[in-house]
């Protein structure tokens, strides 16, 4: 295609015809039916009845360090957006309501690192996080060596405790539908920091505290003035962290966010938001002829990190034993708990962003929406 590709201004869409896009609109409507039926089994409230937090319950944490410490808002019903080649296809649901996300933030968090990349806050990914960062965090003999690198790949292997939860709480964790967590939280041996992955929360929310440090300056506002703003996100997302989470940095009191909503807090965001974030990094940082980010760094992001084939630094990939094998091997995506997806499939110029459709069911959705362009 030789035109000129599009970006949406802010607060508006250009909408594309399915069929003219090449999509079967039968299909289409039948692939957005499906991912309007399978509603996650959350509560709206995110807390059953007998008062247990939802993720909490699916991720088997129970005890004392699985205090909720951030705030949690009541979330609202299915909702999505499918773009094509920049344009609306297909919109279902509530696009503008800022609900909670979980771990999508930490793809915001890799996006923030690049940023600090690129202004040279961080010289190279492969130092020791300590060389910037100084303080006790990485202070002790296992922690000294740990690099940025490793942290944006989950395989640091960083030991201590963060905003009152250990390590250990997310030791034995496993990602994937129908994962088995009964053994989530169980201390284990320690190895070498670089030798081995496992999906961590606390040690994610280290490398936003590490950033806070480099940036001196809340990441929600780096994010917005760096970010959302230049791509004409709403106004109405926001970031916020725990209740214990505040700190002094050079004389100003700051509150570092975590990556997600694992104990509360993190990124309140809506799916129009989703899916202009979505767009620039498939267009290679670039929004309207001004590099926002480096396409280097979402080269980066993107690459296979060498102990877990399906992911990069904080985004998954399509390949591996979970792939879904009906799409590209290129496809990448950011997922959150409880159903929230931020699919690209760079190949096909398409973005599909779902709200609440859980992570099991997301690969059947993808499935017919490819199906629809056949």
């Amino acid at each position: 295609m030789t035109e000129t590709r599009y970006f949406p201004a802010a607060g508006d869409w250009d909408k594309i015809d399915p069929q003219a896009a090449g999509y079967a609109p039968d299909k289409l409507a039948a692939a957005v039916a499906f991912a309007q039926a399978n509603e996650t089994p959350w509560p709206r409230g995110f807390y059953y009845d007998d008062g247990r937090y939802a993720p909490n319950v699916d991720w088997n944490e129970t005890g004392p360090w699985s205090a909720v410490l951030g705030p949690v808002k009541e979330r609202g019903g299915p909702a999505g957006m499918v773009l094509q080649s920049g344009r609306v296809l297909a919109a279902w649901g509530d696009v503008a309501r800022a609900d909670m996300t979980f771990s999508i933030a930490k793809s915001y968090l890799a996006t923030l690192t690049g940023l600090a990349v690129d202004d040279g806050l961080i010289g190279d990914i492969d130092e020791p996080v300590a060389k910037r960062v100084v303080g006790p965090l990485f202070a002790d003999a296992h922690n000294a060596p740990i690099t940025w690198r490793q942290l944006l790949e989950q395989t640091s292997e960083w030991r201590g405790e963060l905003f009152g939860k250990p390590d250990q709480i997310d030791h034995n964790r496993l990602v994937a539908p129908n994962a088995d967590n009964s053994r989530k939280g169980e201390l284990r041996e320690l190895q070498k920091p670089g030798a081995f992955y496992e999906y961590n929360d606390v040690r994610v929310n280290l490398l936003s505290l590490s950033l806070l440090n480099l940036f001196k300056q809340p990441l929600p506002d780096v994010l917005r003035e760096r970010i959302m703003d230049p791509i004409g996100a709403s106004k109405e997302w926001s970031w916020v962290g725990y209740e214990n989470s505040w700190l002094e940095i050079d004389g100003r009191r700051m509150q570092s966010v975590p990556g997600g909503g694992h104990w509360g807090g993190g990124m309140f965001i809506g799916a129009g938001d989703h899916a202009r974030f979505g767009l620039l990094m498939a267009r290679g940082g670039a929004w309207n002829g001004k590099q926002l980010l480096s396409q280097g760094w979402i080269d980066a992001m993107w690459a296979q990190s060498a102990l877990q084939p399906n992911y990069g630094f904080l985004w998954w990939l399509n390949r591996g034993p979970h792939a879904n094998k009906g799409a590209p091997e290129t496809a990448v995506y950011a997922l959150g708990a409880g159903g929230n997806m931020i699919w690209i499939d760079r190949d096909a110029d398409m973005i599909a962003v779902t709200r609440w459709l859980p992570s099991a069911k997301a690969p059947e959705f993808i499935r017919q929406l490819i199906a629809a362009r056949g």
